[in-house]
């Protein structure tokens, strides 16, 4: 397993070793001894899976206070453009984005701690997604970002979105709250 850094700090990259035969391939998506082996303490409480069809996106969102999520992003079939927003104040990078082709092809793994906002678009006829999280779901923490907010200029490589009536209402960027401060 390699992990790399980006630009935006605390956010992860991750290639996980991946075995191919004539019968296909096997790889660990998560392995907690070899996550703490580099310095990664996670305890991840819940997998979501979302099928999707092309042009789908899904988010901005994120959890707050004891609901607040650390998620480990992936694809089983399919490709899609993960996107993970800082909404740390104080941070740097507050109000930048990494985004990155995750696909059943590269196999790369996307680790977005709390203090993030995440999306994804579905670039591909259908996508498979996959998120590992350390918080479970809870409405009252639940919270949600314009996707397509033009103080953001978020490219989410898709002509014409389908969203959900709740993505559509989410908030602007510049109205959220101070929920995470950057450290």
């Amino acid at each position: 397993m390699t992990i790399e850094k980006v630009f935006i700090r605390d956010l992860l990259l991750i290639k996980p070793d991946v075995y191919p035969d004539s019968r296909g391939y096997f790889f660990e998506s998560y392995n907690k001894n070899r996550f703490s082996s580099h310095g990664l303490e996670l305890d991840f409480v819940q997998d979501n899976i979302s099928k999707s069809k092309m042009g789908t996106v899904r988010g901005l969102h994120y959890q707050i206070g004891p609901g607040a999520q650390d998620k480990l992003c992936f694809v089983i079939y399919g490709r899609v453009l993960d996107v993970a927003l800082d909404i740390r104040f104080g941070s740097p990078t507050f109000g930048k984005y990494f985004s990155v082709e995750l696909s059943e092809e590269n196999k790369l793994q996307l680790l977005i701690p709390k203090g993030f906002a995440h999306g994804f678009s579905v670039l591909s006829s259908e996508a498979i997604f996959c998120y590992k999280c350390s918080s479970f779901y809870d409405k009252n923490y639940e919270r949600s970002i314009k996707f397509n907010d033009p103080d953001l200029s978020i490219d989410w490589k898709v002509l014409n979105p389908i969203v959900s009536e709740k993505d559509l209402n989410g908030k602007a960027f510049k109205e959220i709250e101070q929920d995470f401060k950057y450290k």
